[in-house]
């Protein structure tokens, strides 16, 4: 039997709260499960993770896979740097497991800094598009006095054109 260590969905509509479970990977996501390791609520902030890490070890020995999620979750909280040393047989006294999640939330200011500079940058633009306008708007007015100038030329190389066509026939 295959057994994974994923999260289990619980809690209200648009208000999710995970359990950590070791289940059977065959098994739905929020099917039967053999025994609960701890917990995950992403809605507060900092998102808090409780682990029983005496469960999650010795399911992790037993060969347990933890999901992506749950992986990355061990890594965000120091578990997985914890369990590693443990399996090596160093101490791991001084290592201790954070009950908060910041990492994500930087991340999503991090995001919203790039957000507010790209609008800054928007503005920026806009603000010298009416100057590129001005000169577009004089562009035209400029464009149809080099059409008047140019089109008595025009008129003229005909005539000249003609002059030349009766020499030739002459």
């Amino acid at each position: 039997m295959a057994v994974h260590i994923r999260l289990r969905r619980m809690g209200k509509k648009k208000q999710p709260f995970y359990r950590i479970v070791a289940a059977d990977h065959r098994r739905a996501r929020d099917g039967r499960f053999i025994e609960i390791l701890g917990t995950y609520n992403p809605m507060t902030v900092p998102a808090k993770v409780t682990l029983l890490e005496d469960k999650v070890t010795k399911w992790l020995n037993e060969g347990a896979e933890p999901s992506d999620t749950v992986s990355t979750l061990f890594t965000q909280i120091g578990f997985t740097e914890k369990y590693l040393k443990l399996k090596k047989g160093e101490d791991v006294s001084a290592i201790e497991i954070r009950t908060e999640i910041t990492e994500r939330r930087k991340k999503t200011k991090g995001m919203k800094k790039a957000v507010a500079a790209e609008a800054e940058a928007k503005k920026a633009k806009a603000e010298e598009a009416p100057a590129k306008v001005a000169t577009t708007e004089s562009a035209p007015a400029e464009e149809a006095a080099h059409e008047e100038k140019a089109a008595p030329a025009e008129e003229t190389a005909p005539a000249v054109e003609a002059d030349s066509k009766k020499e030739d026939k002459e």
